[in-house]
């Protein structure tokens, strides 16, 4: 942990804070593109901290929790170790208020990425090789995409012990444990030993004010663990999960919610109901087994098939 820091070839120091503008690509328009990262560095030797939002560029609230923790100065006097703070990692995608870059192709499932590959592997490479290597361990912070709504919860891979250990800190009101997927950000990350966690709470453009305050607490909370910074913590109870069913759509029509998420189900409860625009018929959505809700779509509208519920067991 005691060791040098330098990201795209500039060296900070101990004590030291710095903003680096990593230059991505240009737009079409010929206007280069940076992605801002913000390092903070005590004079004591200790843990390097990835905090990053907006690997898909519509989910804000993510974006809007490490922005609120450098608005507020909460890194300015570590005690110990190093920040680095990403609120967008993914500038295309803030820019087009899209999850993706505008080739289409999702950031995170590009790692590790290229330098000669498409838009998206090379944004994966650059964080691979100027960013990840840097840390010793990581929040993510995400979102519900497309409608679908998120209740405050950690995910991590119960393969890795330090991330399992994280999230326990973090203290969310739900953790899950979630297994990588290939050629993520999580799972890049692990390959180079470094865990991270994955934070998801809140629906894509737009701002869910618990899911954003509840994250930016369990970041104090981890870094005042590691004794990085002076805050008191209070942990409250959590919800932990071992795996997770979706519940999915049995017909096409308008939507009725019964349960939302944060709320416990029981086997066979009814938790939703389905009709069409006329009042013709009424299809009921039950709970497949006993769990809790981590997650649901905001749609009032649904075809057969579409995600209705996450249920965390």
């Amino acid at each position: 942990m005691n060791r040098k820091l330098s990201i795209n070839n500039q060296s900070i120091k101990y004590g030291e804070k710095a903003v680096i503008n990593l230059n991505i690509a240009r737009l079409i328009s010929g206007t280069e593109i940076d992605l801002p990262i913000y390092v903070y560095r005590s004079k004591n030797a200790g843990p390097t901290v990835l905090l990053s939002g907006g690997l898909h560029g519509d989910e804000i609230d993510g974006v809007e929790i490490v922005r609120r923790m450098i608005e507020r100065k909460v890194f300015d006097k570590l005690k110990c170790g190093s920040v680095i703070a990403i609120p967008v990692m993914n500038i295309y995608g803030f820019l087009n208020f899209s999850r993706e870059v505008p080739d289409g192709k999702d950031i995170n499932r590009s790692f590790p990425g290229s330098l000669t590959g498409s838009l998206a592997s090379r944004v994966a490479y650059n964080l691979t090789h100027k960013v990840l290597q840097e840390i010793d361990f990581g929040i993510d912070f995400h979102t519900g995409g497309a409608n679908r709504y998120n209740f405050p919860q950690t995910r991590f891979d119960p393969s890795d012990e330090k991330a399992k250990e994280i999230s326990e800190i973090f203290n969310a009101p739900i953790s899950l444990e979630s297994k990588f997927i290939d050629k993520s950000f999580r799972k890049q990350a692990n390959r180079m030993g470094k865990s991270i966690v994955v934070y998801e709470a809140g629906e894509s453009m737009r701002f869910d004010q618990n899911s954003i305050e509840q994250g930016i607490l369990g970041a104090q909370k981890v870094l005042a663990h590691f004794k990085m910074i002076d805050f008191e913590v209070e942990n409250k109870n959590s919800t932990h999960c071992e795996e997770s069913v979706w519940v999915r759509a049995k017909s096409s029509g308008i939507l009725y919610i019964e349960k939302t998420s944060g709320e416990r189900v029981h086997q066979k409860e009814v938790i939703a109901r389905i009709t069409d625009p006329f009042g013709n018929f009424q299809t009921k959505i039950k709970a497949p087994q006993d769990g809790i809700i981590i997650g649901h779509t905001n749609s009032p509208l649904v075809n057969q098939g579409d995600a209705v519920f996450h249920i965390g067991c």
